[in-house]
């Protein structure tokens, strides 16, 4: 697979669509926990989606209310997530500066 350019803003996606891996989470609710515009997010989530590491469905929820795309991580989309946030997680701890004693 073509290796997938994994930018703050898409690690910010992975990390809030892993925390609940099988929930179905709607676009203005991630733009929302995320602080993601639109503009940034929705490229975020059509490429993820392009990848397989994001699925996407249409959802009704009552009638008269247009349908809206709701998304949830794969299970290689899980698999990368934990990987990748781990990678950043030690990453950020190593450019942390040192405590120094006294």
């Amino acid at each position: 697979m073509k290796s997938i350019r994994l930018s703050t803003q898409t690690l910010l996606v992975l990390d809030r669509c892993s925390q609940r891996p099988t929930a179905w989470l709607y676009g203005y609710e991630l733009s929302r926990e995320t602080g993601l515009k639109s503009g940034t997010l929705y490229p975020i989530l059509m490429r993820l989606e392009k990848y397989t590491l994001l699925e996407a469905k249409w959802e009704t929820t009552e009638e008269g209310v247009p349908p809206r795309h709701t998304y949830r991580l794969t299970s290689n989309g899980l698999e990368l997530a934990r990987a990748k946030l781990a990678e950043a997680r030690v990453s950020w701890l190593l450019q942390q500066p040192t405590l120094s004693g006294g």
